[in-house]
């Protein structure tokens, strides 16, 4: 199963891998971590989403465990992410953040990034990328690819969908 944890740390050394310890020790593969050192939350912590695939019947047992560590969970959940698309991404991909683009996408809360390929023949030239985004159904993978449409034409990036389907 696919599993979204929101939490809050302090935002001191260590904490993150406080959490991401247990998720190892029962078996779970990381597949995104976001993590917004530069957001405070009202306790003045560091809001933290991870999410991960796990046996299901593990899951307590990391919940438990993060538990007993003080950690605060905020929201947790299972997620079936069950369409994916690939796009082509082509322009000043990194100078215009990239990291942004894919923050803005993994926090509409129903897609996420889950692969990049970046192709950048020399820094001040135009790259290209291919990004595979992965949704709970077919209108929410839409809706996704409206938004990185959206981000691309702010940015100066054009979108070619889909690649290879």
């Amino acid at each position: 199963m696919r599993v979204t944890l929101e939490f809050e740390m302090l935002d001191i050394p260590g904490q993150l891998i406080s959490v991401l310890e247990p998720i190892a020790k029962n078996g779970g593969n990381i597949i995104s971590i976001i993590h917004s050192r530069d957001r405070f939350t009202p306790t003045k912590r560091v809001p933290v989403r991870v999410t991960f695939e796990i046996d299901e019947t593990r899951l307590n047992d990391v919940i438990e465990e993060l538990k007993n560590r003080n950690v605060t969970i905020v929201r947790f959940g299972e997620q079936r992410m069950l369409e994916k698309i690939t796009v082509l991404l082509i322009g000043h991909i990194v100078h215009t953040d990239l990291s942004d683009t894919i923050d803005r996408i993994d926090s509409l809360g129903y897609a996420e990034v889950i692969d990049l390929q970046l192709s950048m023949p020399e820094v001040n030239y135009p790259s290209a990328a291919l990004i595979t985004i992965s949704a709970i159904g077919k209108d929410e993978i839409e809706k996704a690819i409206d938004e990185l449409k959206k981000i691309g034409d702010k940015k100066g990036i054009l979108v070619i969908d889909p690649v290879g389907e």
